[in-house]
This record gives structure tokens, sequence and C-alpha cells, in this order.
């Protein structure tokens, strides 16, 4: 038996994160600002939402609060947003608004440090604690993307991984960054990954395979540490 927190969880990844990484007898406290609908599903699962909006400084101590002196086994950071328009054809940096651009950087970054802060005491009493961040192929080199801001944050999660790590080595916490590309997040985790395959043409990952990559990361005993995965479309030829 494990005990989760997924932070953005209401819809698409994390939902699907929510739905589909634990087992039966399992528990998952589920961070987001709007009521998840996977609280309703019916599965052996114990789920419990804390609401939170990720743009508030405040956020990790709310959830700490609510999480008390409890065991955490996994914390998955799934939490990023984008600039308005940033994937159409006309966007262009020269009109990102200084205060969209620290709203970008407060929930893709700042967050994602006090937060987890928030939570090592909780993730030390796991015999096997796990962080993992959700990236993107947006932040690695030569990613061919002209969002600044939102690949800024991108490349800051690889680096917070990083220094993470270091820092919970001595505690026996592995800190994993997965980099996927785009994903087909419209399909619902539910309706299956063939869905999402014949919607796109193979161009974007179905959240199942996501869901796989990240219970593998769950399933490996505290001897092991993924450092780093990335997960391009394979018919994606941007990345």
């Amino acid at each position: 038996m494990k005990t989760y927190i997924v932070f953005g969880a209401s819809k698409g990844l994390g939902d699907a994160f929510v739905r589909g990484v634990p087992q039966s007898g399992d528990k998952v406290w589920v961070v987001a600002r709007s009521k998840p609908e996977s609280l309703d599903i019916e599965d052996g699962i114990q789920r419990e939402w804390i609401p939170a909006d990720l743009s508030d400084l405040h956020s990790g101590a709310l959830v700490k609060e609510r999480l008390q002196s409890e065991t955490l086994d996994v914390l998955i950071y799934n939490v990023g947003i984008w600039e308005k328009e940033g994937f159409e054809d006309h966007y262009t940096f020269d009109n990102d608004e200084p205060a969209d651009i620290q709203n970008l950087i407060q929930v893709n970054i700042t967050s994602a440090i006090v937060c987890i802060q928030a939570l090592l005491p909780q993730l030390r009493q796991s015999e096997a604690g796990k962080i993992i961040l959700i990236g993107s192929t947006a932040g690695l080199n030569n990613a061919n993307s002209s969002q600044v801001s939102f690949v800024a944050s991108k490349f800051a999660i690889r680096g917070i991984t990083e220094a993470l790590r270091e820092h919970t080595r001595g505690d026996g916490i592995a800190v994993t960054c997965i980099n996927p590309g785009e994903l087909a997040a419209e399909i619902p985790y539910e309706e299956g990954a063939e869905r999402a395959l014949a919607a796109y043409g193979g161009t974007r990952i179905p959240l199942q395979d996501m869901v796989s990559i990240v219970r593998c990361v769950v399933s490996l005993s505290k001897a092991s540490c993924v450092k780093e995965i990335n997960i391009p479309a394979l018919m994606d030829t941007n990345t």
C-alpha cells in the first residue's frame, strides 16, 4: 500500500495519474483548484481532494497542513501553464504581458519548489520515497520552441530535479524528471490509448503511455533512481 500526492490533477495527464497509477488499497491526495471527477470512482483506491491555487505562494503550506504528519511515498508534480495562444501560429513573445510571465514562473517553477519543500518531512517517513516531476521536451536543448517563458520554466524543472536529487540522496528519496512531447490530453484516460492513436495518428502520446512509465518508476526498489526520461512522440518530426 502506498500514499500518493498528485499536483495538477483535475484533468488531462494529472487526472490520468490519479486514475491509472495507484492500485487497490492505495491512497491518493489530489491537488487541484476544481473538484476532480476522479473522486467519484469506486475502485478500492482512497482519493482525497485538496483544493489549492498554485499561483498562491502559500499553497505549499496549505497542502502540508491538510496532510499533517501522514507519510507520503510518491509525490507527482504535474503542473504547467503556458503563454496565451502560445501554440498558435500567430503567437509572438513580443506580446507577452509581464504579469502573465510572472504568473507562469510562479505556477511552473516557484510553486514546484515550495510545495516539494513543504512535503519533504512526509516523504522522509517513507521506506522508498519518490518524487516525479513532469517536464517537457520543450525544456530540452534545440527544442525549436519560441515560447520563452514556458521553455525557461521547463528547463528549470530539470534543474530542480538535479539539485533536489542531491539534497534528498541521503534520505533515500529518488527524484525523476519525465519530459514528454505533445500529449493526447484531450482524449480522456478512460477512453483508452487506441482512441488517442486513431485521433492523432501517432503524433501525440496517449496518456496511458505516461501512466505506464510512472508506474514503472514507482515500482522500482529503493536501490534504483531513474534520473530523467525523454519521451517524444515518434511521429513528431519537431522532436
